[in-house]
């Protein structure tokens, strides 16, 4: 970790009513006497006058909380001061803080990378705090909290602490084999690292249910030319992202949009059109939308007629949401079905059914991706860490040939052990650190 006492905004650049500035560091105190001449009261917000320590002009007139260390975000001696936004002030104070010896600004993500180096938070509550941040919906805030609150490093935690137990037991049976250890030892590390192993695989499937409400959930509007795909799409995002018009096979290329459906974030596509065609670019748009549709998390097939081709019908399957569009033109007079689905009725140019097929494709993602009791791996590392958690604990424990060598289970304990110590940090993490860090903003 670099030293030094670092200083950068804590709030956007640009105009504004206030703005934060914040100090860390073994010399963050030298704000009080150089350019506040005052010392506040801990933890309480104190207005004050900052001052150029060379010119002696006046910066601005705000506030000022001391943060004394370790009682602070990062666990350093903290300052930050509350002034006003406008870019001359921010300017003024950011430039006094530099002419102050041993001050430099910070790098992106170094105000909690200190908090993690000084064991104020754990890695996945670090990457918690920055899901909050770029938070865009309520579940991605709800879901980033819980993170941040330690609910999911909680998890992690307490399968290392069993693991570190179970390897314990384990050598200690190798290490003092003639010494008086219970019989049934081995049998217990044996069983509760089954347990242990049965518990990450359930984690493990989840259908990457908090990556996709971290990331998006990504939803293909299917179906053939002329059904009313890009009007469906252009009602969803509320403004006229496609193109619409009576001509079939308009639409050629996909186009996305994200939106935000009753909490959740949500990646919409619309596709070409699906039939035969003799056009080479149609060809194309046709293919992008099949392995589109092979790729996201639910379809919508939007129908004209009662019933759809082979090929689209093909694409009808349990993430599904199969929509019969102008219904204004010829209602539905009783309720099909397709592959054993409910068909629902809507019209894109009367707006009738729009509200019922939004609540039934917002309950679809919720059921399927929707918060849980327990938290949900959220960062790919995560998953890769645990497979490789698992995968050891498998190895040691086959269930199949000839037992392993007490000492090479051993080692595949360690390994286990290991796996998880990465995804909080408790071990091997310097290869980490500069890419969890480098993606936050620069005053975090």
């Amino acid at each position: 970790m670099k030293t030094g006492t670092i200083f950068a905004p804590a709030t956007a650049v640009g105009r504004a009513g206030i703005a934060v500035i914040r100090v860390s560091g073994d010399a963050a105190a030298r704000v009080l006497d150089d350019l506040c001449a005052k010392t506040p009261l801990p933890r309480q917000a104190t207005r004050v006058c900052l001052n150029d320590p060379e010119a002696g002009e006046k910066l601005d007139d705000g506030l000022l909380i001391w943060f004394p260390g370790p009682a602070s975000f990062t666990g350093e001696d903290v300052v930050e001061l509350h002034v006003h936004g406008g870019r001359s002030v921010v300017a003024g104070v950011l430039g006094a803080l530099g002419k102050l010896g041993g001050y430099r600004l910070a790098e992106p993500g170094e105000f909690t990378r200190r908090a993690f180096e000084n064991g104020k938070m754990d890695l996945t509550e670090a990457e918690g705090l920055a899901d909050l941040i770029d938070a865009e919906t309520s579940a991605q805030r709800r879901q980033a909290l819980r993170q941040m609150e330690g609910a999911l490093g909680g998890i992690y935690e307490d399968w290392r602490s069993r693991l570190i137990q179970v390897l314990a037991y384990f050598e200690a049976s190798i290490d003092f084999s003639e010494e008086d250890i219970p019989d049934d030892l081995m049998e217990q590390t044996h069983r509760d690292s089954l347990i242990l192993l049965a518990e990450v695989d359930k984690h493990l499937a989840d259908g990457h249910r908090g990556e996709r409400l971290r990331d998006g959930v990504h939803i293909a509007i299917l179906g053939p030319p002329n059904a009313g795909k890009s009007s469906l799409l252009n009602i969803l995002a509320r403004r006229d992202a496609a193109i619409v018009s009576e001509s079939a096979g308009t639409t050629r290329d996909i186009v996305e949009v994200q939106l935000d459906l009753g909490g959740y974030p949500v990646v919409i596509s619309d596709t070409a059109g699906i039939r035969e065609t003799q056009d080479v670019v149609e060809q194309e748009g046709v293919r992008r939308a099949l392995n589109r549709a092979a790729d996201v998390d639910l379809k919508v097939v939007l129908l004209e007629g009662e019933r759809p081709d082979s090929a689209v019908e093909a694409l009808v399957d349990g993430a599904t949401l199969p929509v019969r569009n102008k219904i204004d033109i010829k209602p539905m007079t009783n309720q099909p079905t397709i592959n054993g689905i409910d068909v629902l009725g809507i019209s894109a140019k009367t707006g009738e059914g729009i509200d019922g097929f939004l609540a039934r494709l917002g309950g679809e993602v919720q059921s399927r991706y929707g918060l849980t009791e327990a938290a949900p791996l959220t960062r790919a590392r995560h998953r890769e860490a645990l497979e490789e958690c698992a995968q050891a604990l498998t190895q040691a424990w086959p269930t199949e040939g000839p037992g392993r060598q007490p000492e090479l289970i051993a080692e595949d304990l360690r390994l286990a052990v290991r796996a998880l110590g990465r995804i909080t940090g408790r071990v091997d993490v310097e290869d980490l650190l500069d890419k969890i860090f480098g993606d936050f903003c620069i005053g975090k």
